[in-house]
């Protein structure tokens, strides 16, 4: 009788082993399969899900590899980590991230999964830290199986102030989320192309900037009071609303007017335009396709870890003339300005580029200008 026990409990033992050992090859097996898991929202968000899924899955199509994506089941680190954990266990091996809201959920995941590759866009070193700081992990660092790209948002934000004062407006607004790094330089960015696009125009003594952060990153009837005041009263023409879901205030009120709006993170044409047709001037993007392209692309070349692992990189131009590998940009194809051409925003590409002209990243003070600026206190 205890003969018999202790062989199964041998046979039960090696089952465990066999399972675990299954599960492990799973995961670290040559064969690349990628897996994304949203934010919370869905993949039809227009915004960083779906760009994100779009990239993944053409990406996928093309290299012939498996792919699949996870929607957690609750806007949490815990719901996120249990579907980083869900991936694995069906054998995803590369895990996409897209939002400063996984910063957390990597934190709990990577260094107990170095088989698996992480790619999290738009997650910066100060996320991160602040999460493991939270977590009681002083002093950790990004592993070489991770990477987490950021980008140069003063870059976009600079193409849309100088397109939008080259296409005539002059009384422009911008209206942030939270005064947060990446916002402040969206910001600042869009003042100096503002600046920069009125000197070379001869109009900074026409040209005004109304500029104030909501103090949220979503709309609501408080901010969208604020926008109807710049609309209606102070006779604002497009504001670059940045932060969020922040930009719905913006549409609200600029409907009203018959007014603009210019979005931003991804080319938000067709959400903006639901509001009014027209309304979108243009969109300060991040390169999010490129990027998950290009580093799904290092993982099947075996080259991920020595080019991206354990980095957290800023993104922006790659290229004077090649408009499609930058990470930064505006969109060519879907713009509404007729008098700013194309033509024109490839010499700003590349006159930024080749650093002929000049865009700060500083986020201390309110650049130095020539055009007037009016910055108001957080509305909320």
């Amino acid at each position: 009788m205890k003969k018999i026990m202790f062989t199964i409990a041998v046979v039960a033992m090696a089952a465990v082993s066999f399972m675990s050992c299954n599960k492990k090859t799973a995961a670290a097996s040559d064969v690349m399969r990628i897996a994304m898991v949203t934010d919370y929202g869905d993949i039809t968000d227009q915004s960083f899900n779906q760009t994100t899924y779009q990239a993944c899955k053409e990406y996928a199509e093309e290299a012939k590899l498996d792919f699949k994506y996870y929607k957690p089941s609750g806007d949490s680190t815990e719901a996120r980590v249990s579907s980083i954990n869900a991936a694995i266990q069906d054998g995803y091996n590369v895990i996409v991230l897209p939002g400063y809201a996984f910063a957390e959920a990597m934190v709990k995941t990577v260094d107990d999964n170095d088989d698996i590759k992480f790619i999290g866009l738009d997650v910066s070193e100060f996320d991160l830290v602040s999460s493991a700081e939270g977590l009681g992990k002083s002093g950790w660092k990004l592993p070489k199986n991770a990477f987490c790209a950021v980008y140069a948002e003063e870059v976009p934000g600079f193409f849309a102030g100088y397109a939008a004062v080259k296409e005539g407006y002059k009384h422009l607004g911008f209206l942030g989320g939270m005064a947060v790094p990446a916002v402040i330089r969206y910001g600042y960015g869009f003042l100096q192309g503002c600046n920069a696009a009125a000197e070379e125009m001869g109009v900074a003594d026409k040209v005004t900037v109304e500029y104030v952060y909501g103090g949220q990153f979503y709309g609501d009837q408080t901010i969208t009071a604020a926008m109807d005041g710049w609309y209606l009263q102070r006779g604002v023409e497009v504001v670059f609303a940045c932060g969020g879901g922040i930009w719905t205030s913006a549409c609200e009120a600029a409907a009203k007017t018959n007014a603009k709006v210019i979005g931003v993170d991804v080319d938000q044409t067709a959400q903006i335009n639901q509001y009014s047709k027209g309304m979108c001037v243009t969109s300060a993007m991040k390169g999010l396709s490129a990027t998950v392209k290009a580093s799904l692309k290092a993982v099947q070349d075996k080259s991920f870890e020595s080019v991206y692992g354990a980095k957290i990189s800023t993104l922006g131009l790659v290229s004077a003339t090649d408009l499609d590998s930058n990470f930064v940009g505006l969109p060519t194809e879907t713009w509404a300005m007729k008098n700013f051409s194309v033509n024109d925003y490839k010499a700003l590409v590349a006159n930024v580029f080749n650093g002929k002209v000049k865009v700060s990243n500083d986020t201390g003070d309110i650049p130095a200008h020539s055009i007037a600026i009016n910055v108001y206190p957080n509305i909320k």
